[in-house]
């Protein structure tokens, strides 16, 4: 297959520690060019990917008949503007999560994408990764007979990084927006079901952002709980549980960086354990765009997926503000 030419649009510190390392990292995939207001930030790209191509300006990236795909890792408030003209501009694009702030700016990236005939999704790399592969599987094949209650948490403390992204409101910051996608995305990949009604949200705010959300929803055959917060001491969690047993993944969604990704799956049969110490998500998410690229093959994750876990997050600000 030949490989995939990228950019990334920006020089933030998570494409610099793993999303462009992965690019470069992954088969099928090259790492091809960078576009940073300041060519100096360039430099630690240049360490590992030295024949790098250097852009002080984001569209003269996007005018380079070289590049095919592009990664956006802007602040969440640039997203669907730089999704919708990377996609004008013929790229496919891989955008950082999340890739809309509401439900509605969908609409524009669904138009844009079939408009371009080219790929466009969010970057998120849980569905890439085989211990949620697994997950669904065991769920779905009723080995814990009826799903009762899906329970989540994901928290960590960022308080004293007041200049962060995620702790201003002008650049679409926020807990729900940062890791509410991993807590409902889960939750609705793993069981193939959407939220009928939040019963209950209760959303603390400090400075214009939403630091902790606790909440618990309706779906078709299950109920749902979860907690996000970015205020309280890092910790992972999701449990699937039935009338016949449960299933937990106590690093779900930094696997690798958290702990070892590890899956655990008691029932009246007995205890098992699987493992993945070596499965890297962002890698593996890579590939599977660039295959999608090629081949034509279906991606994990479409746009229409990533609306489903937006439409929770509206859902849920909704009920805690009273709408």
């Amino acid at each position: 297959m030949k490989p995939v030419k990228w950019g990334v649009l920006g020089a933030a510190n998570f494409a610099k520690e793993f999303m462009a390392r992965a690019i470069h990292a992954a088969e099928g995939a090259e790492f091809a060019a960078i576009a940073t207001s300041d060519a100096k930030k360039a430099e630690p790209f240049q360490a590992f990917a030295p024949n790098l191509k250097v852009y002080t300006d984001y569209d003269a990236l996007l005018a380079d008949p070289e590049i095919e795909a592009v990664y956006i890792p802007l602040p969440n408030h640039l997203h669907v503007d730089w999704t919708v003209k990377a996609l004008e501009a013929g790229k496919h694009v891989l955008c950082e999560k999340p890739i809309a702030m509401e439900e509605g700016e969908f609409d524009r990236l669904i138009a844009a994408r079939d408009a371009s005939g080219n790929l466009a999704a969010e970057a998120y790399m849980i569905v890439h990764h085989p211990q949620f592969i697994r997950a669904k599987q065991l769920v779905q094949s009723g080995v814990l007979g009826d799903l009762t209650l899906v329970d989540t948490v994901f928290s960590y403390n960022n308080a004293a990084d007041v200049e962060n992204i995620r702790n201003r409101p002008e650049t679409g910051g926020g807990a729900l927006p940062d890791i509410g996608v991993y807590i409902f995305g889960s939750a609705r990949f793993v069981t193939g079901e959407e939220p009928t009604a939040i019963a209950h949200s209760q959303i603390t705010r400090e400075n214009g952002v939403d630091v902790f959300t606790q909440m618990t929803a309706e779906f078709p055959s299950f109920a749902y709980r979860g907690v996000i917060s970015m205020r309280m001491a890092p910790r992972q969690y999701i449990t699937f549980h039935g009338t016949k047993g449960h299933l937990t993944l106590t690093a779900p969604f930094n696997a690798g960086v958290y702990d070892v990704a590890e899956l655990t799956l008691e029932t009246t049969a007995g205890r098992q354990m699987e493992r993945w110490p070596s499965a890297n998500h962002y890698v593996l998410q890579v590939q599977n765009f660039c295959r999608s690229v090629r081949e034509g093959t279906a991606y994990p994750c479409p746009l229409e997926f990533s609306r489903g876990t937006q439409r929770m997050i509206d859902m849920t600000i909704a009920a805690a503000d009273g709408a």
